[in-house]
């Protein structure tokens, strides 16, 4: 089973293969767990987004399998960047959901070691002046940005994740860089 990706994974979950199913979980629960954790701190909303995305993998497996098969296959993605959309849109209810119980996660930083008092000099004023570069942009700039660059999706993953065509966050993501690399000079 190693030499299938996980497109071909995903069309075998439409089947209700339950071995597939494990392989592709065992594949990229790793990798999404990583990106989630990037999103999100709290390991007990990470651990239920995890489960739900995969429940909805395991019940919608056939609406991404048959919106493949009529489209000729690579015009909707990957599967990948399928999964990561449906992980994407649960971390956000999930975020919803605790807002609406007003029960917002407190993390505590802990520094391993302490800088060196110029390095917090230099962190601080790159950090406010990157901070503050970054809240001047159009927030479809900044989410393309983000989906880019923090999470390391393709531009084909991206487009998938925010849900427009792949050449607008190529030109997002170049405005983005042109505007703090013009903010930060």
């Amino acid at each position: 089973m190693e030499a299938d990706d996980e497109g071909e994974l995903v069309r075998r979950v439409a089947r209700g293969d339950r071995q597939a199913f494990d392989e592709l979980y065992r594949r990229t629960a790793p990798w999404l767990e990583v990106r989630l954790r990037r999103r999100c701190a709290d390991p007990d909303v990470v651990a239920e987004v995890l489960q739900d995305t995969y429940l909805a993998v395991w019940r919608a497996a056939g609406s991404f399998a048959g919106t493949r098969a009529r489209t000729g296959g690579e015009a909707q993605g990957s599967a990948v960047g399928w999964l990561w959309t449906i992980a994407a849109h649960r971390l956000v209810d999930a975020f919803r959901r605790r807002a609406r119980r007003s029960q917002v996660p407190q993390v505590e930083l802990t520094p391993a070691t302490a800088p060196a008092a110029e390095d917090e000099v230099m962190a601080a004023r790159i950090g406010q002046e990157l901070e503050h570069a970054l809240l001047t942009l159009p927030p479809a700039v900044r989410a393309a940005l983000r989906a880019t660059v923090l999470d390391g999706l393709s531009a084909r993953e991206a487009s998938v994740l925010l849900g427009v065509p792949e050449n607008t966050v190529k030109s997002r993501v170049r405005r983005a860089r042109v505007a703090l690399r013009e903010a930060l000079s």
